[in-house]
């Protein structure tokens, strides 16, 4: 299914409002991690996941070879595929993807920030790097983004498929959101001007100025993260 996570890739089409509906078969094995992935998003910003019931749009999780899904909301049942591979992280990369989001790496003002090694990717995927026109939300390149590739990622030979610009860069994690992936979805969803998020080495601070409230959340050294306030929380 890796084909269809680029298909309409340089179009942002959001969801039709923050309450995303999703269907999880009874026996779908990776269900506490399709959760957890719910929550790597909701904890951050304003989108919240809710059981289908009668509504025309939702997400339909099905076992598949890999992880994949389309880029941004197709319109009725729209499949996100899932396997015993699929990290957290990995589940949570393919609904940002049903959610609007294409990968980091594909925006125009990439090669600013990385170099492209076309040689040492496989053949039929130099599709997954080529440059999109989509809108970036005005927001600054990110190579921490949950969304971006790594440095061997369908490489053909064991060598780098794409390399940082600078060294010491790293790219491609799949633990957490950085904090411009939660500025990007909760500006694409229209979370409110009054969400602003600070980030040291291992927590992130989030202040809402119209209740004066703050919600601090840590990640430990295994990248679990412990809540200091569950209102968040996905239900």
């Amino acid at each position: 299914q890796d084909d269809m996570i680029v298909q309409e890739g340089d179009i942002l089409i959001p969801c039709n409002n923050e309450m995303v509906s999703m269907f999880i078969p009874l026996t779908a094995y990776q269900e506490s991690n399709i959760y957890a992935a719910f929550k790597m998003i909701s904890d951050f910003t304003c989108i919240r996941f809710q059981r289908h019931t009668t509504e025309f749009n939702y997400l339909k999780f099905k076992d598949g070879n890999g992880c994949a899904s389309f880029v941004g909301c197709r319109g009725g049942p729209q499949p996100v595929y899932y396997s015993r591979t699929c990290s957290v992280g990995n589940l949570c990369h393919e609904l940002i993807h049903a959610l609007g989001l294409h990968h980091e790496h594909t925006r125009q003002d990439r090669d600013q920030y990385i170099n492209v090694q076309w040689q040492n990717i496989k053949p039929g995927r130099q599709k997954n790097f080529e440059v999109k026109s989509g809108n970036t939300l005005n927001l600054p390149y990110d190579l921490n983004s949950i969304m971006h590739y790594g440095k061997f990622f369908f490489s053909v030979n064991g060598n780098p498929t794409v390399l940082p610009s600078y060294s010491g860069e790293q790219m491609g994690q799949r633990t957490h959101l950085s904090p411009l992936d939660i500025q990007k979805l909760n500006k694409l969803y229209h979370c409110g001007n009054n969400l602003y998020t600070t980030v040291s080495h291992n927590s992130v601070l989030m202040y809402d100025q119209q209740s004066n409230a703050y919600l601090e959340k840590y990640s430990s050294n295994t990248n679990t993260f412990l809540f200091s306030d569950q209102r968040s929380k996905w239900h």
